[in-house]
C-alpha cells in the first residue's frame, strides 16, 4: 500500500465486497486501487516511472504524487531515461520552478541519477524488469492480510532490492519506499483478502 496517509484500523474480514481502505473514496484514488495497485507490471520505463514517483513521496502520501503524475510526465519528458540523463543545471532550474511537482532539489536530482542507473541496468540480461523481478523469484508474491495492521513496510526482499538500486546509483529507494513500489507492481499482492481486487490481482499473477 502506498507509504503514508494509510487507514492503519483493522478492516472487518466478514466485508467480502469492501475494497481496500486506504483508498477511501477520492475517485482517482478509488480508480488506482481497482485499476493500477497489485497488478503485475513488467514493462521497463513503467516501473521505471513508478518507482521515480515513489521516491518523490518520502515525507508526503501517495494521492499528493498521484494528483501530479500527469505534471511529472510533463516536466519529465515522459520519463525518457536517455533524455533525463542530458538535464543540465539550467534544465534542473526549471524543473525547481515548477509548480506542478514537488520542488526539492534532491528528489528533482534524484530522478537523473535514476535515469543513468536505469540504462545501466536496462543494458544487462533481463532488463530492468528482469533485475527488479529476480528479487520475487520471477513470481508475485501472495499474501492473505485481514488487517492493515498485518501488514509489513518492508520485507528481506524490499531490503535487497533497496540495496542493490543504491548500488546502481539510485537515491530515494530505502527498503520502505520500495517495498510500496513491490505493492503497487504487483510483485506482492498485499490486497485484503476479502477485497475484490486481491483475487483480480491473483489471476493476473497466474
Amino acid at each position: 500500500m502506498p507509504v503514508t496517509g494509510l487507514d492503519n484500523r483493522p478492516a472487518e474480514a466478514s466485508a467480502s465486497d469492501q475494497r481496500c481502505s486506504w483508498c477511501g473514496t477520492d475517485p482517482l484514488y478509488v480508480h488506482y486501487h481497482d485499476t493500477v495497485w497489485g497488478r503485475p507490471e513488467y514493462d521497463d520505463l513503467a516501473l521505471f516511472e513508478k518507482l521515480c514517483l515513489d521516491g518523490q513521496q518520502a515525507g508526503l502520501s501517495w494521492i499528493t504524487i498521484l494528483r501530479k503524475q500527469e505534471n511529472y510526465r510533463a516536466a519529465y519528458d515522459d520519463f525518457k531515461p536517455e533524455k533525463i540523463i542530458h538535464y543540465d543545471d539550467a534544465k534542473v532550474a526549471d524543473l525547481l520552478a515548477n509548480p506542478g511537482i514537488v520542488r526539492n532539489k534532491l528528489k528533482v536530482r534524484s530522478i537523473i541519477k535514476n535515469a543513468r542507473g536505469f540504462l545501466e541496468l536496462q543494458s544487462q540480461d533481463g532488463g530492468f524488469s528482469g533485475f527488479l523481478w529476480s528479487f520475487v523469484n520471477n513470481k508475485p508474491m501472495q499474501n492473505s492480510w485481514r488487517s492493515f495492521g498485518e501488514v509489513p513496510v518492508t520485507t528481506p526482499e524490499s531490503e535487497a532490492m533497496s540495496r542493490a538500486l543504491k548500488r546502481a546509483g539510485f537515491t530515494f529507494v530505502g527498503p520502505t519506499i520500495v517495498y510500496a513500489f513491490m505493492q503497487a507492481t504487483g510483485m506482492v499482492n498485499d490486497h485484503m483478502i476479502f477485497c475484490p481486487q486481491h483475487t483480480q490481482c491473483r489471476s493476473l499473477a497466474q
